[in-house]
């Protein structure tokens, strides 16, 4: 089974503090559902092409459906309400090995 990737690039952020209560609140829930970080911070370097953000995160499923089960669940559902409403993001999901 192929392992999920969820790429998060983080544009622009409104509230810090409500910002930072979801980057706490939320790791448990992707821990519950087999999630971990691989990837979180600033980006080092664009070598080619543009970013529309200079923050990344990256985590790793162990499936696209854990995943999807971890996105839209009532466990999650109301930290993704709170980043949805203080920072504007794009959330990409990918299959890899």
């Amino acid at each position: 089974m192929a392992k999920a990737y969820n790429i998060v690039n983080i544009i622009k952020i409104h509230d810090t503090d409500k910002f930072q209560e979801y980057v706490n609140g939320h790791i448990p829930t992707i821990e519950k559902f087999g999630g971990r970080f691989l990837v979180e911070g600033y980006l080092g370097e664009v070598l080619e092409g543009s970013m529309p953000s200079n923050m990344m995160v990256v985590h790793e499923f162990p499936s696209i459906k854990r995943f999807k089960e971890w996105y839209y669940s009532e466990e999650y559902k109301p930290w993704k309400e709170l980043r949805q409403s203080c920072a504007d993001v794009n959330v990409i999901l990918t299959e890899g090995k």
